[in-house]
């Protein structure tokens, strides 16, 4: 008997609920390098067969992308320095410094969100060798552009406006930053954990992992009860797409699995959602 990888995992086939043609679910994880994508049995025929791209934000939309860095900045009257003490200033200030490249004379126009997604990342560049620029979270999307296949993004600009700088409290976001900065070791194993779970086609334990009690990291219960409820509004946007068929969906896992991920709610209403190897046996 042959053993199914457990990248094999990461791809799923949606049909059901009459269905013209059959559809494909991606999940990705945005620290894993392009590459990996190869090692996915059967990802490009099944993309082969597709008519479009659906993704979380369409990353193509430069409209959108130069909405979403005014929607990064602080209002006029809003002052960053109001929410800190001077020793917690300073303390981001120089760890902006060291980390990014760039201090508070530069950065202090900016949500803390903001600030602290940009830290996040410059974490993750230095401990996981992330490299934005081959990312397999955005590479099918990159193809089809190339290539004049349509990409259809389920949250629009303002929906991911509110994801990224919103759906926290502002005060709230302060605390975070400051917290990131303080603790980096938590936001690096947390996101190590994660990929590597993702790496082993565990999205199940991708969601436990973020729901439970133990994560102190920033991306934490109360973001992925916001997940949740948006994984039942995406059920309703894919709805359209996937009667006519052919769509290529590729989603971050942490939005897949467990109960009440998109998975799970795409059976819920009705679709049949089927690991695209399924029919290899495995070797306990």
């Amino acid at each position: 008997m042959a053993v199914i990888p457990a990248r094999a995992q990461l791809l799923y086939e949606i049909s059901g609920k009459s269905a013209k043609s059959k559809s494909y679910l991606l999940a990705t994880n945005r620290y894993v390098d392009m590459s990996f994508i190869d090692t996915i049995p059967n990802v490009f025929r099944c993309y082969g067969r597709c008519k479009r791209v659906i993704t979380e934000f369409a990353m193509q939309d430069y409209e959108a992308l130069a909405a979403l860095r005014q929607a990064a900045l602080l209002p006029d009257t809003v002052k960053l320095s109001n929410f800190y003490t001077d020793d917690e200033y300073r303390f981001i200030d120089n760890s902006l410094r060291v980390n990014v490249g760039m201090g508070l004379d530069q950065l202090c126009r900016m949500k803390p969100s903001y600030l602290t997604e940009l830290y996040r990342t410059e974490l993750m560049k230095q401990w996981l060798q992330y490299n934005d620029r081959r990312s397999m979270e955005t590479f099918f999307e990159q193809v089809a552009a190339e290539r004049d296949i349509p990409v259809v993004g389920l949250d629009n600009t303002g929906e991911t406006m509110y994801m990224l700088f919103d759906r926290e409290p502002f005060h709230w976001q302060c605390k975070e930053l400051l917290k990131v900065m303080e603790y980096p070791e938590v936001e690096v194993k947390q996101e190590r954990t994660i990929r590597d779970m993702y790496l082993n086609g565990r999205l199940t334990d991708i969601a436990y992992q973020v729901e439970g009690p133990d994560n102190t990291s920033t991306v934490s219960f109360s973001d992925y009860k916001v997940f949740c409820l948006r994984n039942e509004q995406w059920v309703k946007r894919l709805a359209p797409f996937l009667a006519q068929g052919g769509a290529f969906i590729t989603l971050n896992a942490v939005y897949l699995g467990g109960d009440k991920g998109l998975i799970e709610q795409l059976r819920k209403a009705g679709y049949r959602v089927r690991p695209v190897n399924r029919k290899i046996k495995t070797v306990n």
